[in-house]
């Protein structure tokens, strides 16, 4: 398939921004993650830039399109919760999959879309073609068999099948961090056209934020969902305070598991000593948040890369993560100064803990970073190499220049 944007045009004195689709059934503020942050943080930058529009669920009230922060939005389905008992709907994933062959009546000149959930892509590999479009996918991370195995039991081989196909899709991926990368070249071969944009973050605003006057000792951010393992971090706090450290924790995010992790606090006791934070849906808030914990921990068991961590380590507060094999966060950890990886065994992060909230926490910088490496993670950077896949695709995509004339626009947007 011819991969160029690039059209018959009638010369004129206009020149048009490229015209953007992303495809994402989950976004800001309706639903709090990684990538909803992520392309919080990247859509009205992007729209700067280009004609942004997303294709998602029916998240709001009122009419199917909207526009906000220079992004229209639209509704291309209706909404179905995303997760049945803590684990991800196959309903919604086939229903919102199906969805996206309305597509095929939209105007865009690159579509883009997130990997989850993985059964949207076939029917995007299909819009693409028929429209002669690229299409780029964002790649947050890969599972292995094992990982869906464990997951969803013995069907999981199926969906790593699944998975394992949908990569062959896109055009073009941009994956969330080197390792992400390095997995699917693994799979879809070292020849794949690929290119690593990682998650970013706010320095300037992480810079103004100041410590909110109630600290805690350990901080926890993300979706409450079971790989996070929230669970096992109120098992290290009921034995921390049950060998004479009465540590108090703010666990910061919302999600399926809220009740049980709610429930699990009182059951060991430490309901008072725990407190689940819901309501943050201020950056400069939870930043205030994070700078005034003596230690943030992150303990999942997966991560495509761990924005959460990379802000706490933005932030100049300690960070404790595990060395499980799909935690790329680790990485992050490990270029940190003020970073520890330890194994993920409870009693393991226990010693960690006692060990980091022993020695009482001496921050010259009273609240930023302390390694220069952290600036190259500001979001602008990472919206110049976004916005160089959409008009070169490493070398692969290339976006019509030429200019167009007023009733050209017009007509291909009624």
């Amino acid at each position: 398939m011819e991969l160029s944007l690039k059209r018959h045009r009638t010369p004129s004195a206009l020149e048009r921004n490229p015209v953007v689709a992303l495809v994402c059934d989950a976004i800001y503020p309706y639903s709090h993650g990684g990538r909803e942050f992520r392309y919080q943080a990247l859509l009205p930058r992007l729209a700067e830039r280009v004609d942004m529009h997303v294709y998602t669920m029916h998240w709001w009230e009122g009419p199917k399109v909207f526009t906000g922060d220079g992004v229209t939005y639209h509704a291309i389905s209706t909404l179905l919760p995303m997760y049945i008992k803590g684990r991800r709907s196959i309903r919604q994933a086939l229903t919102f999959g199906f969805a996206c062959l309305r597509m095929l009546a939209c105007h865009f000149d690159v579509l883009d879309a997130d990997h989850i959930p993985y059964v949207q892509l076939f029917a995007l590999r299909v819009v693409a073609t028929l429209k002669r479009k690229p299409l780029v996918v964002t790649w947050h991370e890969v599972w292995s068999r094992s990982y869906w195995c464990s997951y969803l039991g013995w069907v999981g081989w199926a969906f790593w099948a699944i998975e394992s196909l949908a990569m062959r899709m896109p055009d073009h991926i941009i994956a969330a961090s080197p390792q992400t990368e390095e997995r699917l070249r693994e799979i879809i071969g070292k020849r794949a056209s690929i290119t690593t944009i990682p998650n970013g973050t706010d320095i300037a605003t992480i810079a103004r934020a100041r410590p909110c006057p109630e600290g805690s000792d350990i901080i926890a951010v993300g979706r409450l969902i079971e790989h996070k393992r929230i669970d096992v971090l109120l098992d290290v706090v009921a034995a921390l305070r049950a060998h004479g450290a009465p540590v108090r924790c703010r666990v910061v995010g919302d999600g399926p598991e809220r009740e049980n992790l709610q429930e699990k606090a009182r059951a060991l006791g430490i309901e008072s000593s725990v407190e689940f934070r819901t309501d943050v849906n201020d950056q400069t808030e939870l930043y205030s948040l994070i700078k005034a914990s003596s230690l943030f921990i992150s303990l999942s068991e997966r991560e495509g890369f761990g924005m959460a961590v990379l802000e706490a380590i933005a932030c100049g507060t300690r960070v404790l993560t595990t060395s499980a094999p799909d935690n790329l966060a680790q990485h992050l950890v490990e270029r940190y100064t003020r970073g520890i990886v330890c194994n993920p065994g409870v009693e393991e992060v226990i010693s960690a803990v006692v060990q980091i909230l022993a020695v009482p926490d001496q921050n010259p910088t009273e609240g930023s970073f302390t390694d220069p490496w952290v600036a190259d993670y500001d979001w602008q950077a990472m919206i110049e190499r976004v916005i160089n896949v959409y008009t070169t695709g490493g070398d692969v995509l290339e976006v019509d220049r030429t200019p167009v004339t007023v009733l050209e626009l017009q007509g291909e947007n009624s």
